[in-house]
């Protein structure tokens, strides 16, 4: 047991570092999760021999479902609205398309049998939601005509489509369907899932809304256990288990709920989590010496994918829809596949018999070769088509988005001899970029105006510019120790003989703002404004 947690620790670890160095070499970190997988694995260096499809779907499939999650989770409903009729028919009609058109290639160009053919189009038709974001984020890559919104949404809702599709065409290779259970079939795929995502979201935003967790961070474990809920209620009975989750997740994330930019980065986390699980077990179950065997084959879906398949359905549903040639274009490009294929790939291997081919092993080369090369050029092929807007923010694409106030709020005590004690603000010789925002009056909370007088014992709570500096400003902590010599001493006293400001005093829990007769005390750390690095116990009183 301590062996296998000392291995996942350093997995994770690994993971984790070769994200950082990912992101600075312009390497995609899929693939590098993927490669650790295959070292780990039976043709690698580690040799740790792996071969349990069943237990890797189930993974896999308990990892999709926070995936899919947070493609909703994430996405802001008011900047995908615009596409959204985009987006979803994208989601449906153009996975379908993209399914039939892959399979149509596989029949009669790869000679696959017919239903195998159906089967690798079915897997490969979702595009990977977390890959698009990833990349988005990462580069801040800013899209003219709502692309990125369309992207997200699109990649973040296609994946039940495809789940439904590759059920289907098992059922169809395993002979246990008729022409009315494949209408049924589809029928409570939506239905069901449609009504439960729904239901299970207007239930749980109550919940977040009206009920006070006692403890912090238990909403996002609420959160975390209406996603798999989501999930299980309609997959028992025969519906999309991750229509639903997807539902849930973009009415949760657009509803006006607690600590939500909180729990996107949560959520954020997780997948990341998630996705470095489903590529580790990738590489992890792959034998990188059967992989020369199905190259041509998974080269050959790739570019029929990349070059055909994907801009002649853009293109098809797109153009109808009054979009430029030039969007058209580079979401062609954007159809990257990821998770959700690998998860689809294994949930085959897992039930089809007699397969003709090696479809996890295809999918396994195109997803690498989607990610490596499609994945890649996003960004360098949205400045090919002229896509870039470096006026617009993709961040405010996603939940966790919070305008910046280039403003920063003061609180000050008014007592004793202040000098704005017994008067209105309007009397008051202050500057014309400082604000009063709030007074905090006992239980009190009193909105001012130049009327308002401020009393003994306000506290006063202003606004003022934010400043934006190099580093010119620096802050070190000096501990006044036992046997401190500046004990008893006053702060005018201090600052005598040192050209450092003290700006303020931690003093146990309080904090005192000094002034020049404020004493130091033992145990008080001094918070000091130090234009350079000084050795402070060097200072010398007089």
């Amino acid at each position: 047991m301590s062996i296998a947690l000392l291995a996942a620790a350093a997995v994770i670890i690994i993971c984790v570092l070769i994200n950082r160095i990912s992101n600075k070499i312009g390497v995609p970190v899929l693939i590098a999760f993927i490669g650790l997988g295959m070292l780990f694995g039976s043709d690698g260096i580690l040799k740790i021999p792996f071969e349990n499809y069943d237990f890797a779907e189930q993974i896999c499939t308990i990892a999709l479902i926070f995936i899919m999650f947070y493609g909703g989770f994430g996405t802001r409903w008011s900047e995908a609205k615009p596409v959204a009729a985009k987006s979803i028919v994208m989601s449906t009609v153009g996975v379908a398309a993209t399914a039939g058109l892959t399979g149509l290639f596989c029949h009669f160009i790869l000679k696959f049998p017919l239903w195998e053919s159906m089967l690798t189009g079915s897997v490969i038709s979702s595009t990977d939601a977390a890959s698009v974001f990833s990349i988005l984020r990462s580069k801040k890559l800013g899209l003219k005509e709502n692309t990125a919104s369309l992207l997200e949404m699109e990649s973040g809702s296609n994946d039940p489509c495809s789940y439904m599709l590759t059920a289907i065409i098992l059922s169809i290779m395993g002979g246990k369907i008729s022409g009315g259970a494949i209408v049924y079939l589809i029928f409570a795929q939506f239905a069901y899932g449609l009504i439960f995502g729904f239901v299970i979201a207007i239930g749980a935003k109550l919940v977040l809304q009206h009920f006070k967790f006692s403890t912090e961070g238990f909403d996002a474990a609420f959160v975390l256990a209406v996603a798999v809920l989501a999930y299980a209620l309609p997959s028992a009975i025969g519906g999309n288990g991750y229509l639903s989750t997807y539902i849930v997740g973009i009415i949760l994330g657009n509803s006006d709920i607690k600590n939500k930019k909180s729990m996107v980065h949560f959520f954020d986390g997780l997948t990341g989590l998630m996705q470095m699980l489903i590529f580790f077990l990738l590489g992890l179950l792959s034998f990188p010496s059967a992989l020369p065997k199905v190259f041509p084959t998974a080269l050959a879906i790739s570019l029929f994918l990349m070059l055909i398949a994907r801009p002649i359905v853009t293109f098809g549903i797109l153009t109808p829809m009054k979009c430029s040639i030039r969007q058209s274009l580079l979401v062609s490009w954007s159809g990257l596949r990821g998770a959700a294929s690998i998860v689809f790939a294994i949930m085959a291997t897992v039930t089809a018999e007699n397969l003709k081919n090696d479809i996890f092993h295809i999918v396994f080369c195109i997803v690498l070769i989607s990610i490596s090369l499609q994945g890649t050029l996003i960004p360098f092929m949205a400045k090919v088509f002229g896509m870039v807007d470096n006026n617009s923010n993709v961040l405010k694409t996603f939940n966790d988005y919070v305008e910046e106030l280039d403003v920063q709020f003061i609180k000050l005590t008014v007592q004793g001899e202040h000098p704005w004690k017994d008067k209105r603000i309007r009397e008051l010789s202050i500057p014309w970029d400082l604000l009063f925002v709030l007074i905090i009056r006992g239980d009190q909370s009193i909105i001012p105006n130049g009327k308002t007088k401020i009393k003994d014992g306000d506290i006063v709570v202003v606004s003022a510019p934010e400043y934006h500096g190099t580093g010119d400003i620096q802050f070190t902590e000096y501990k006044i120790s036992s046997g401190n010599k500046w004990i008893g001493q006053k702060i005018s006293d201090f600052a005598k003989v040192s050209s450092n400001l003290v700006i303020l005093i931690k003093r146990g829990q309080e904090v005192v703002i000094p002034r020049g007769p404020t004493d130091i005390e033992e145990n008080d750390v001094l918070v000091l404004h130090v234009p350079e690095k000084i050795d402070i116990t060097k200072i010398k009183k007089d």
